[in-house]
This record gives C-alpha cells, sequence and structure tokens, in this order.
C-alpha cells in the first residue's frame, strides 16, 4: 500500500496537476480492491460465507448514517487543512482513513445478526 502512494505521488510530480483527478481515482481503486480482498480473505479464514450469499441479509442501512455524516462533518475540515498545509499526501492520507473507517463501520454493520 505505501508503494502504491508512494508511486501515485511520484506519477503526480512526474505528469503534472493536470492529472492529480486521474491519479486520485486510480489509488482509491487500488485501495479499494485491497480492501475488498482482505474481507474476503478474513471471511473464508473464519467460515464465512461467500460475498454472493449475503443477498439475502438486508443490513439496517439507517445504522451507518452517523458514521457517513461524521465522516462529512470532518472531512470537510480536514481536506482544507491537509490540502493547505501538507498538499497532496496529506489530502490522500486524511481520506484513505476516511474510507477504511467507513468500510469498516460498514463490515460491522453487515457482521451483525
Amino acid at each position: 500500500m505505501r508503494e502504491d502512494l508512494q508511486a501515485t505521488l511520484d506519477a503526480r510530480r512526474d505528469l503534472g496537476p493536470e492529472y492529480e483527478a486521474a491519479l486520485v481515482d486510480s489509488l482509491v481503486e487500488r485501495i479499494d480492491a485491497t480492501i475488498a480482498a482482505r474481507v474476503q480473505a478474513e471471511l473464508q479464514q473464519h467460515g464465512g460465507k461467500p460475498r454472493k450469499e449475503y443477498k439475502h441479509h438486508k443490513p439496517n442501512g439507517a445504522a451507518i448514517i452517523p458514521v457517513a455524516l461524521g465522516s462529512m462533518g470532518l472531512g470537510i475540515p480536514l481536506t482544507a487543512i491537509a490540502s493547505g498545509s501538507a498538499g497532496l499526501a496529506g489530502l490522500l492520507i486524511a481520506w484513505v482513513a476516511i474510507v477504511v473507517i467507513n468500510v469498516a463501520a460498514a463490515a460491522a454493520i453487515i457482521r451483525r445478526p
């Protein structure tokens, strides 16, 4: 993961700011794929059902609303602070942390009986 972030920062430096959005999207996709693979591996390791079998389970969507609203509320000032003082690296770290927290919260809600 650290190598992916470094490669993205190096590519941004080489390509310039006009490619920044595409580079961030690419990094987020790789992070998302890594998280999904880890979650699937964890489920299989602990005897969890494959993802396809969870279609019948309807998680309580209202339970994630406070996490989502909190992420939005914290994301706006963190974006301003990170982009102003730490640049792209700080911005990426802040939003990767927000994404990880949201994925973990969603996974916890889905695991509820």
